[in-house]
């Protein structure tokens, strides 16, 4: 320390002896404007002179720290200005230094979320998943009623050998190269790799191997998701030649499954909205409308029957959003619960990786395969999946807001849910959530993200996006660099209180029900960790899907599907198709 103010006093004698003669004119120029003269002024003091040198210079002083004061909503006074200068600018070089380190996307911070509160207690043990007993009935002449089928028909079709995997992939590569170019929701086809998958499954099942119901179902993965070899661009210019050498460990899981990779499909450039970096993709319903993101091409594509199921993530949204509009099923499981590996990350104590498929069984099914922990994400935890899709919802607690569904943006589809989940035998239960400023935790999103792709930032390849709004990633990405980090850390604070909150309201429900925007749950149980389902449960007049949220307890995701197939049945909604062709 005593080095460095040696160096600032030699620095301050150089600036005042090249400055002073300046100073009053730059002063008068930046009060009155350079096109006048100015009045005149008297003769500049030592620290004008300073303090304008400085500027010159574009060094920190006593002024830069006032006009910071505004952004961060606080108020110094002079002295307490000099007070922070004499150390501010040791403290912008260490932050120059740490810019020198290479801090890959997949780099995770020390610190690790849970969302589990220390007093909780789970169900361990891993029973087996019992799937319905529902009849599948024989296979449809008709390509197009296969490939809309869900896949606890294809499953079926496929184990009794009616159906081949290698049949199924054929009409879903078609129906991709068809279908997939008006709706903007392929990045890549992994034609080569599907085909193969497809007779491995098929050679598999002649020899005795049935590896499960996801044995030889083609499925596509949003373009986050790292495959070995083969492009995984993120949705995003900067990224759009990348290849990994890996796959990422859900993509392992499917393969393992015996499921079928059949395309990299669209998303929102980096996980936010469905513009990408070669188009915006659309919803099969009606073409003239994005399909939301960022799961954009996981969702369209499902809805359309291009495959059987696909992958999407969420942060903020991204599976509720893209399942409201093109009127898909989307489970976001409980932050954990999916090992993140190889996936790009957005946010590390947010994301989320979960199914997007036609029906909430599908939706148990895939997640069933993908549970579980990886090294490679210290996030990730091993927690048993409980399913019995012949478990009764008879007398299950379901909690609600009256007042959610008398917002102006609730309407009549979303009141007919709730009268379908009393029909189903549900008790509907007032729930009141307090009335806290749960934007608040925006700053957690906002900043980690900021911190996950600040290399666009500082080297202004962020300018290579094709969103540029203000509300788009490049202007957020800026804005958050000066958000305090005690901010930060105030509402990870909040986040806490939050979850004790949220932790309180499950104890005398087993799952809530609300329009999917309302009262900001999407935001509280993003940030809680609580999983969520989002189901079909209607049609707008311009003849678009509408959806509703379920909103769980912590990995209790089998509930929350008792509860979703329940409101499935009463709602009789989920097998109407668009007809994108």
């Amino acid at each position: 320390m005593a080095a460095y103010r040696e160096a600032e006093t030699d620095r301050r004698a150089f600036l005042l002896s090249t400055g002073a003669v300046a100073a009053s004119t730059v002063l008068a120029r930046r009060v009155f404007g350079s096109q006048q003269e100015p009045p005149q002024a008297k003769p500049p003091t030592e620290e004008d002179a300073v303090e304008v040198a400085q500027e010159q210079a574009q060094a920190i002083t006593s002024r830069t720290i006032a006009e910071a004061e505004k952004l961060a909503g606080v108020k110094f006074t002079s002295r307490e200005r000099k007070q922070i200068l004499k150390d501010l600018e040791e403290e912008v070089q260490r932050l120059l230094v740490r810019r020198s380190l290479d801090l890959p996307n997949s780099l995770a911070p020390g610190q690790i979320f849970d969302p589990r509160l220390p007093d909780m207690i789970f169900d361990l043990e891993q029973r087996p998943l019992v799937p319905s007993d529902d009849e599948t009935g024989s296979l449809p002449d008709s390509d197009e009623d296969i490939a809309f089928a869900p896949v606890t028909k294809l499953s079926h079709w496929i184990e009794r050998r009616q159906l081949s995997s290698l049949r199924l992939t054929k009409l879903y590569l078609d129906r991709l190269k068809r279908i997939g170019p008006k709706l903007e929701c392929v990045v890549t086809l992994t034609e080569d790799l599907a085909l193969s998958q497809a007779r491995r499954a098929d050679e598999e099942l002649a020899g005795g191997l049935y590896r499960g119901p996801l044995h030889g179902i083609p499925w596509g993965a949003k373009d986050l998701f790292d495959t070995a070899g083969i492009r995984t661009s993120w949705g995003a210019t900067p990224y759009s030649d990348r290849v990994p050498d890996n796959d990422a460990a859900v993509v392992q899981r499917l393969a393992e499954a015996g499921a079928v990779l059949i395309a990299k499909l669209t998303l929102g450039a980096l996980a936010y909205g469905d513009i990408w970096f070669d188009g915006k993709t659309r919803n099969p319903w009606n073409p003239e409308q994005g399909s939301s993101g960022s799961s954009a091409g996981s969702a369209a594509a499902t809805a359309a029957g291009l495959v059987g199921f696909a992958l999407g993530t969420e942060t903020l949204g991204s599976i509720v959003s893209p399942s409201m509009r093109c009127g898909t099923t989307g489970l976001r499981p409980t932050f954990g619960r999916v090992a993140r590996t190889g996936a790009m990350a957005l946010c590390w104590s947010l994301d989320k990786i979960g199914p997007i498929a036609r029906t909430v069984e599908d939706c148990m099914l895939i997640l069933d395969a993908i549970n579980g922990a990886d090294g490679g994400d210290p996030s990730s935890l091993d927690m048993p999946v409980d399913f019995d899709a012949r478990r009764s919802v008879r007398g299950l607690r379901l909690g609600y807001d009256p007042a959610w569904f008398e917002d102006e943006e609730a309407n009549g589809l979303d009141r007919n849910a709730v009268d379908a989940a009393r029909r189903a035998g549900l008790r509907l239960v007032p729930v009141r959530l307090p009335d806290w400023p749960y934007e608040t935790l925006m700053t957690i999103l906002t900043v980690e993200a900021a911190s996950a792709f600040e290399e666009l930032t500082l080297s202004n390849r962020d300018d290579e996006l094709v969103w540029q709004e203000p509300h788009a990633w490049p202007n957020t990405f800026r804005q958050t660099r000066f958000i305090p980090a005690i901010e930060y850390v105030q509402a990870e604070r909040f986040r806490r209180m939050v979850m004790e909150m949220m932790d309180e309201q499950f104890e005398s429900i087993d799952a809530m029900i609300s329009p999917s925007y309302a009262g900001s749950l999407l935001l509280i149980t993003n940030n809680t960790g609580h999983p969520s389902l989002t189901i079909r449960c209607g049609f707008k007049e311009d003849g678009t899907p509408h959806g509703i949220t379920l909103w769980g307890r912590l990995f209790d995701e089998g509930t929350l599907c008792n509860i979703g197939m329940a409101l499935e049945e009463e709602l009789d909604v989920w097998y109407r198709r668009p007809d994108p062709a």
